[in-house]
């Protein structure tokens, strides 16, 4: 599912709906930590003038004018003050403490379902330092909107260089391979034919798992019935770009 722009009543993909029924929803947190303390009207005004003309499903809902139509995209009004959520912690606390805060919020937003009445987004300013920032900036994006790919795509697109404003955010690119023509065909065509086989395994895998073979009980899997309706927390791990490459190189990937 690709951003690109559409006019009024685009169809809703079979994926979009899917990851917005009446018994699934789906949707992707994405946060983003400061450095300085967050300003409300900077981002209200980020928001307005950068995030929504981005795609017109971020103003957007679904709807269906009659049982036997399926879903179309529809534009509406977007009132920011029904997205954007400013929560009230206890003031005068640890950043430990503000920690603890954070994951309890994260962990309860992430199990309630976007009001269906109103684009499917919010974004959530806490204003409290944390031991990894000194105001954190929280988005939560429905899955129907797009894939991950394309929503963090479009997050990154409405930052801007710390040392240039007026330059756009850019990320160092692949250096090119100044090896031989003929050596950096056979690595193509390898890795092709690595690609090929690897999809095909993990496809049958897949297969497998879903259907005579199941998974072991461990501290993430408890293989209780009705879990999926128990609360749950969110744990973060931070990985430096080095050993990133360190676990791409080991899995050869």
């Amino acid at each position: 599912m690709e951003f690109r722009e559409e006019g009024e009543g685009e169809p809703v993909s079979p994926t979009g709906q899917y990851f917005n029924s009446s018994i699934l929803s789906v949707a992707i947190l994405a946060v983003l930590e400061f450095e300085v303390p967050i300003n409300d009207s900077q981002t209200l005004s980020l928001l307005q003038d950068v995030f929504l003309p981005i795609n017109p499903r971020f103003s957007s809902i679904m709807v269906r004018d009659n049982p036997d139509q399926k879903k179309q995209w529809k534009r509406v009004e977007v009132k920011l003050e029904d997205h954007v959520h400013v929560p009230i912690f206890p003031s005068k606390m640890s950043q430990e403490s503000y920690d603890e805060y954070f994951d309890d919020y994260i962990s309860n937003i992430a199990a309630e379902k976007l009001p269906q009445n109103r684009p499917l987004w919010e974004i959530h300013i806490l204003k409290y330092p944390t031991s990894h920032a000194a105001g954190t900036l929280i988005f939560k994006l429905h899955h129907a909107l797009g894939d991950g790919y394309s929503l963090m795509g479009a997050l990154l697109s409405c930052l801007q260089t710390a040392q240039n404003p007026s330059v756009p955010l850019t990320f160092p690119s692949l250096k090119s391979s100044s090896g031989p023509k003929t050596t950096h065909m056979t690595k193509t065509v390898s890795q092709f034919f690595s690609s090929v086989f690897q999809t095909v395994s993990d496809f049958s895998w897949s297969i497998l798992k879903s259907n005579f073979v199941e998974d072991d009980r461990t501290p993430i899997r408890s293989g209780e019935d009705g879990v999926e309706f128990r609360p749950i927390t969110l744990s973060t791990l931070t990985f430096s770009i080095d050993e990133i490459k360190l676990i791409k190189n080991k899995l050869g990937v």
